[in-house]
C-alpha cells in the first residue's frame, strides 16, 4: 500500500487489529524485512487476539487502509519483574514522520500500565539508525547489545 505523498495531517486512528487486517499487517511486515503471507499472519493473529497478555494495534487511515501496526506482550522472568516488550512495529515508509509511530508508542504504554508493567522493552536491528533515533527522542536507552541465537526444532 505504499503511500507517495506526505500530507501535513493524516487522518487516522489508533485500534486493536481485527481479523480483517491480516493481509495488510502481512504486506507491512514484508516491508519491515519479514515475508509474510496473509494466511499465516491470520493465523498468528488469531493467537496473539486470544491471549490477554499479547495485544496488536493498527493505524487506520480514514480511507481504510492500514498504515502501520505495534504488537507487544507481557515477558514474565523470575530474573526481573514483568515488563511489556515490543515484538513488532511498523508504519507504513510512505507515511512516517507524521505522528504515528509516537502515537504507537504512547498506546503501547498505556497497555503495559494496564497490565502493570513498569517498563517497556524492544529489540531493533543495528542497521536501523533512524529508527534508533527514533526510540531515543522517545525516552528509550539502548541498554545492551548483543547477539540472538536462534535454533529450529520440530514441534
Amino acid at each position: 500500500m505504499t503511500v507517495s505523498t506526505r500530507p501535513t495531517k493524516l487522518p487516522y486512528e489508533i485500534r486493536p487489529a481485527q481479523p480483517e487486517d491480516s493481509a495488510q499487517i502481512a504486506k507491512l511486515s514484508t516491508q519491515l524485512g519479514y515475508p509474510s503471507g496473509p494466511d499465516e499472519t491470520a493465523r498468528r493473529l488469531e493467537e496473539l487476539l486470544r491471549s490477554n497478555e499479547s495485544c496488536i494495534f493498527v493505524a487506520r487511515l480514514a480511507g481504510g487502509e492500514i498504515a502501520g501496526w505495534i504488537a507487544m506482550f507481557v515477558f514474565r522472568s523470575i530474573a526481573d519483574e514483568p515488563r511489556v516488550e515490543i515484538s513488532g512495529f511498523i508504519v507504513d515508509e510512505g507515511v512516517r514522520s507524521q505522528g504515528i509511530g509516537a502515537k504507537f508508542l504512547h498506546r503501547a504504554e498505556q497497555w503495559a500500565r494496564e497490565k502493570g508493567c513498569g517498563t517497556i522493552g524492544l529489540r531493533c536491528n543495528v542497521i536501523r539508525d533512524r529508527a534508533h533515533a527514533f526510540y531515543e527522542r522517545h525516552g528509550y536507552q539502548n541498554t545492551k547489545t548483543q547477539k540472538s541465537f536462534r535454533k529450529i526444532i520440530d514441534a
